[in-house]
């Protein structure tokens, strides 16, 4: 822990102007007075969910929170470490878990509005592990740090930002067994004769973006509600972004029960009309907008590096 805890001072020294404290305010109890840099390790649990290709709501398929389906959220959590400069900013370094889903099965109610995307029956799960080093910015201490006269409040919102580590594995189920998506090349990835289609990786980078308020029960405890939205780099998340393929290639390329989950999955409209066939080259997925995986997690934390008065 001590190692850790000095590798978060040396971030903190480089991202923010380390300036030498006027003078150190004693904390509400007065039991315990803050040094400039403190410490938080904490836990949350909370939900997550995405917006993808599959799924969604009535009509033609949008950006954002149109196509949201909060009926496939699911529960999340994580633990981090952050370091604190004067209650300004704050370097965090965090481990999230949680899973991601969708199904065009939702949109049967409205499926005569969805242009077919009902009628294309995919659907994915994945289990998501993301590592995000964060800055926080708290605006109300940055806003008031040169006054001499102010009483810090039990609150402070803040924005956050920063850069993610993600690892994901679309998977679905067929037969009663599930299956990953990512090798059967759906979308012909890898083949020769889509040479601009190349197979995406399942470890990824990611730019987290979010908002929270923190809210301190006393010396040594807060409390934190947060949202964070991961802009991804891929379309992928769900393993559908481009153009159906001619199935017959898959013979080219694959064997045994490889060539039969791949020849089943890639197109499964067949599963709701036998008759509705899919052509090489008919849409599947909007390759314009990249996926997206978001959480709302409600936060505890410990903080340690006050010193208390003796």
């Amino acid at each position: 822990m001590k190692k850790i805890t000095t590798v978060f001072s040396i971030i903190l020294m480089l991202t923010v102007p380390f300036e030498k404290a006027s003078a150190q305010y004693y904390f509400y109890d007065n039991n315990y007075y803050d040094t400039p840099l403190t410490f938080e390790v904490g836990g949350s649990v909370g939900f997550m969910n995405c917006l993808t290709d599959i799924g969604g709501n009535k009509g033609i398929g949008k950006k954002f929170v149109k196509d949201l389906n909060l009926g496939k959220t699911k529960i999340a959590g994580s633990i981090y470490l952050s370091a604190m400069y004067q209650y300004m900013f704050a370097v965090r370094l965090e481990a999230t878990f949680g899973t991601v889903s969708a199904d065009d099965k939702v949109l049967e109610k409205v499926k005569e509005t969805t242009f077919g995307r009902y009628d294309r029956n995919l659907n994915f799960t994945s289990k998501i592990t993301d590592f995000m080093l964060g800055l926080e910015i708290h605006p109300l201490y940055i806003i008031n740090s040169k006054k001499e006269e102010w009483t810090p409040p039990s609150f402070s919102p803040y924005l956050l930002g920063g850069v993610g580590f993600f690892s994901f594995k679309p998977q679905t189920k067929i037969g009663g067994r599930t299956v990953d998506l990512q090798p059967l090349s759906t979308e012909g990835q890898g083949f020769a004769e889509y040479p601009d289609r190349k197979p995406y990786k399942l470890n990824q980078i990611n730019f987290p973006l979010g908002a929270g308020v923190k809210y301190e029960l006393n010396s040594s405890l807060n409390i934190r509600a947060e949202f964070v939205y991961r802009v991804l780099n891929t379309d992928y998340l769900d393993d559908v972004s481009r153009e159906y393929i001619d199935p017959t290639l898959y013979a080219n390329y694959f064997t045994g029960a490889k060539l039969t989950n791949a020849l089943l999955l890639n197109d499964r409209k067949y599963e709701l009309d036998p008759t509705n066939l899919s052509k090489n080259g008919d849409q599947r997925g909007n390759p314009d907008n990249n996926d997206a995986f978001f959480s709302f997690s409600l936060k505890i934390g410990y903080t340690f590096g006050r010193e208390k008065i003796r």
